[in-house]
């Protein structure tokens, strides 16, 4: 396998054993600008001493690394899980509340209690899921745990929706992955969306031109969270 771009560090990691955090946790999400499928978080937890070589962020691997590193990862790990959001609880929800719904599914399923999560970017789904929250920029590249969590929620992600391909052979989901392509373009316009399609999604109303399959919008509803 060969690893692509800057190798991420424990830097973030030791930052926050050093101020007296235990058990960090690591989160990463994927499937949010996809058009079909479930939303996925993946979350992570590191052990202090070992590591697997050719970690990196998800996006900077291929499929077929990403597939081959994936065992090692998960074996290395001393707790990890991916939480998913159907695509009909993305439609219900909207997309924050189905991020913190993926994100409390997984973290739920860590079997542990982290002290401290770590989370790419600014956006804050993970609070108050767990209980301290570190919000850093390109932490699925810098961040050791960070990495692992996105190539963990991209495999099993990946791996879902080449097995629903099988029934929805026209979006060609298993190259797709449900995100927008001209092949996925050209098949809503020639047979409307699928059972898996989000159906509040703006894509509706330019690319599904019957009209007996509208976009659906969703009601105001209170956040969950």
């Amino acid at each position: 396998m060969a690893a692509r771009g800057r190798a991420p560090t424990r830097k973030i990691e030791q930052e926050l054993w050093a101020q007296g955090f235990e058990t960090i946790v690591g989160i990463d999400e994927v499937g949010r600008g996809a058009w079909a499928g479930p939303l996925m978080v993946g979350a992570a937890v590191l052990p202090r001493g070992k590591r697997v070589l050719g970690v990196r962020d998800s996006k900077m691997l291929t499929e077929r690394d990403r597939e081959a590193i994936f065992d090692r990862i998960a074996a290395w790990c001393v707790a990890w899980s991916v939480g998913a959001a159907s695509q009909d609880e993305c439609d219900e929800l909207g997309m924050a509340d189905a991020q913190r719904l993926a994100c409390r599914r997984a973290v739920d399923g860590l079997g542990i209690t982290p002290d401290i999560a770590v989370s790419d970017g600014k956006w804050d789904f993970v609070s108050p899921i767990v209980e301290h929250v570190e919000m850093r920029v390109k932490a699925d590249r810098d961040c050791l745990s960070v990495a692992a969590a996105s190539i963990l929620a991209k495999v099993v992600r990946d791996r879902q929706m080449r097995e629903l391909a099988e029934s929805y052979p026209h979006w060609s989901f298993d190259t797709n992955k449900g995100y927008p392509c001209p092949v996925h373009k050209y098949a809503l316009q020639g047979y409307g969306p699928s059972a898996i399609h989000r159906r509040t999604w703006v894509f509706m109303d330019n690319y599904v031109p019957w009209p007996g399959c509208p976009r659906t919008f969703r009601p105001e509803q209170p956040t969950l969270f």
